[in-house]
């Protein structure tokens, strides 16, 4: 598989609220820099995994609406925004927030990525 349709699979994907199907697209060694409008973070596959866990008890459902994809050698840019819908609120689809990410793919899987993120 391509990277570009790697990482369209991916954030077509539940992974982002269901730590199993995360942990389908992830390298064993992956890292992932986020910068947000918190701070700085940096994690390892286990926080990943276990943010996607976290994620998956307060949504019930989310999407990611890719507005841009560039895809250079194994390198990927994806820029998309974050829709999910809350357990409280089932019905309402509601903007968590806008992200920018470069993903570094290796035997094809997600290794390196480099995030940036603002809350809607």
């Amino acid at each position: 598989m391509s990277a570009k349709k790697l990482v369209q699979k991916f954030y077509k994907s539940d992974a982002l609220i269901n730590s199993d199907i995360m942990d389908t697209f992830l390298h064993p060694d992956v890292l992932l820099d986020w910068n947000s409008s918190k701070g700085f973070i940096q994690i390892n596959r286990q926080e990943i995994l276990a943010l996607a866990s976290e994620l998956g008890k307060a949504y019930v459902r989310s999407k990611a609406r890719v507005s841009h994809i560039v895809k250079e050698s194994d390198t990927v840019v994806v820029r998309y925004s974050h829709y999910i819908k809350t357990i409280e609120n089932p019905r309402e689809e509601m903007l968590l927030a806008h992200f920018m990410v470069i993903w570094e793919i290796k035997e094809d899987k997600l290794f390196r990525g480099f995030q940036m993120s603002q809350f809607s």
